[in-house]
């Protein structure tokens, strides 16, 4: 059986070696062949010489370096479509996740699962990554059909025949997780212990979080156009039953004239909710836009594939 390690890597110099020694070393000991794919999402420091170094040095890494900066799950979509063992156990780069975890994901797997998440008893992250994540978790089962008690985490394994089945997506902005829920619901996960960063700060920014959550929403959900659509009648329902009270009040009390302050607000509010629509909207028309003009996922800048594996890529 033989094991692709796929490591996107974002700034990664000074742990991408150390990770790669490290998980052969854990590894070595059980029999499996492995299989290293790292995938350079357009690293700022020294990343690239250090990947090519270690695929030059070493017949079972695949190192890919692509042109930009795609995003995490653009990488590992990538990383999926280049490797060619029976289970991909995606890592990241920083070594908050212990390659003498990997053991667990994979001895889980062999009971027949198709996708092994990791789960962790307390995280290692800061306050708003960690915030971040209960977020996500909570909007990706309201949303994508998630079940309440998984945790959607970037550690773990998928099979050969559900990478095969989610590398048939070819748009421009895929979430590995909600692509894995289309295709299964055999998933399970497993404790694993969770580590500090080893070198410098998390790369998520609340930009790049943002950005996670539109493709979560848009890209694998119609459900907040359906909000919309309830928020646009129930706008209506309360608009009707404070005209019908304004009617009333007056007919009442003809002595009283309405205040500015009661229109202004109503004005406001109706212009938010329309603004909201229109952005909802154009998320979906601008997404489907990008995708049917052809927005490539990645593009490879140089390629150096393993020698020992690439025949079978």
């Amino acid at each position: 059986m033989r094991l692709s390690i796929c490591i996107p890597v974002y700034n990664g110099s000074k742990t991408i070696g150390d990770l790669v020694a490290e998980t052969r070393r854990q590894l070595r000991d059980y029999g499996y062949e492995l299989e290293f794919v790292l995938v350079n999402d357009g690293s700022q420091d020294d990343s690239d010489r250090v990947c090519t170094q270690i695929a030059e040095e070493n017949d079972d890494v695949s190192y890919i370096c692509l042109r930009r900066n795609y995003s995490e799950h653009n990488a590992v979509m990538c990383a999926l479509n280049h490797m060619t063992g029976d289970y991909a156990i995606i890592v990241d780069d920083d070594f908050q996740n212990p390659p003498s975890e990997i053991i667990k994901l994979v001895k889980e797997a062999e009971k027949g699962f198709d996708v092994v998440y990791a789960k962790y008893r307390k995280k290692k992250h800061n306050w708003f990554r960690n915030w971040g994540s209960r977020f996500n978790d909570r909007m990706a089962t309201w949303l994508i059909g998630k079940p309440k008690n998984l945790y959607l985490c970037s550690f773990k394994l998928i099979t050969r025949d559900v990478v095969n089945e989610i590398i048939k997506y070819t748009g421009p902005f895929p979430y590995i997780d909600g692509l894995l829920l289309r295709v299964t619901n055999n998933i399970s996960d497993v404790y694993v212990e969770h580590l500090p960063r080893k070198e410098g700060k998390s790369n998520y920014t609340l930009g790049k979080l943002i950005n996670l959550w539109l493709s979560m929403f848009i890209n694998f959900s119609i459900k907040p156009l359906r909000l919309v659509t309830f928020l646009g009648f129930f706008t209506g329902l309360f608009s009707l039953g404070l005209g019908i009270y304004f009617i009333v009040d007056k007919i009442l009390h003809p002595e009283i004239s309405q205040g500015w302050a009661s229109t202004v607000v109503i004005v406001l509010f109706n212009a938010t909710l329309q603004m909201l629509s229109l952005g909802i909207a154009g998320e979906y028309i601008g997404k489907h836009y990008l995708d049917t003009n052809g927005t490539p996922q990645w593009v490879v800048k140089t390629k150096h594939l393993s020698d020992k594996y690439s025949a079978s890529t």
